[in-house]
């Protein structure tokens, strides 16, 4: 087996996040997903027996996972400094790929499959945000804020930094994300 067939899977996987980031989930097919990641359609539907629900549902988690990784990173230096990176990691992200990609755990999140079944990508989207919550929460607290309020201060980060991101794509303007931004590094800053 070559080594450029032993990869694929995580390749269809790679392919699937960054099609969910760009068009969403339902806009998300298979057939595309096979054809960026240079892929074999009938292997896919081996490695994916559950189809594009369970696809689209690694992909999230992957995805999420990266982000994960990163904060973790980024949030050893204190949660005020590593949100500023993450914050402008993500800034960096929509003006270079022209406000056309977006977050593949969003993505997930927010749109229902249109086939009748539960959605096993918004399952994974919700077990990520959980995760990066719990991480950004750990952080507040590590910088002095109360264990309720770090947890209140973590949801909103999660929920301004993925509705800028929207607001930007939608705008095709950054100053959005740049006004979020600025007001989450106000609310992050250690109490005094």
């Amino acid at each position: 087996m070559s080594p450029r067939s032993s990869d694929a899977p995580q390749r269809v996987i790679d392919a699937a996040a960054q099609m969910l980031a760009r068009v969403g989930l339902n806009a998300t097919s298979i057939r595309e997903v096979t054809k960026l990641a240079e892929a074999p359609l009938g292997s896919t539907y081996h490695h994916f027996p559950g189809g594009k629900q369970e696809l689209l549902a690694r992909a999230t988690t992957m995805a999420g996972d990266k982000v994960e990784a990163l904060l973790i990173e980024l949030l050893k230096g204190g949660a005020v400094q590593g949100l500023q990176q993450f914050l402008a990691l993500w800034r960096e992200r929509l003006l270079r790929t022209g406000f056309r990609a977006g977050c593949p755990v969003l993505a997930a999140a927010v749109e229902e499959p249109v086939e009748a079944t539960p959605s096993q990508p918004r399952a994974a989207a919700a077990e990520v945000f959980v995760r990066w919550q719990g991480h950004l929460a750990a952080a507040f607290i590590a910088d002095g804020h109360e264990p309720a309020a770090a947890n209140g201060l973590a949801s909103l980060v999660i929920a301004s930094v993925e509705g800028a991101v929207a607001m930007s794509r939608a705008l095709q303007d950054i100053a959005p994300f740049d006004r979020v931004a600025a007001q989450l590094l106000k609310a992050a800053a250690p109490p005094v």
